[in-house]
């Protein structure tokens, strides 16, 4: 395959686990496993998939994220804004400046890319 080409095999990647941290749970025990499968040589671009388990936490976002669910239901919802109820094929850009909750209702996964600023 080229090197301008990069598969999503996660296969070969080992994933990071880890949980919201402790301040930020609203409910539950969520864990999360994250598979980073792309790093710009600057460190402000990644791209992977990210999983986690039922729970809520409270989200504050400096950065750019475009992502598509790839399995489970969350709920995402914006401080002062209406609850967006996300399931498999859905996708959402969430930019600098949001903050909010996550709310895992069954196990998801999402495919993601992340620009820092």
């Amino acid at each position: 395959m080229s090197d301008r080409l990069l598969n999503f095999d996660l296969s070969s990647i080992s994933p990071d686990d880890g949980a919201p941290a402790e301040d930020r749970i609203v409910s539950g025990s969520p864990t999360t496993r994250t598979w980073n499968v792309e790093e710009a040589p600057d460190g402000k671009l990644f791209a992977g998939v990210w999983e986690a388990t039922p729970g809520k936490w409270r989200v504050v976002y400096d950065e750019w994220e475009f992502f598509r669910i790839e399995s489970g239901v969350s709920v995402v919802t914006e401080d002062g804004g209406e609850p967006v109820t996300l399931k498999a094929g859905d996708s959402l850009v969430l930019r600098p400046g949001f903050t909010g909750t996550w709310e895992v209702i069954e196990t998801t996964r999402k495919a993601y890319v992340i620009r820092l600023p």
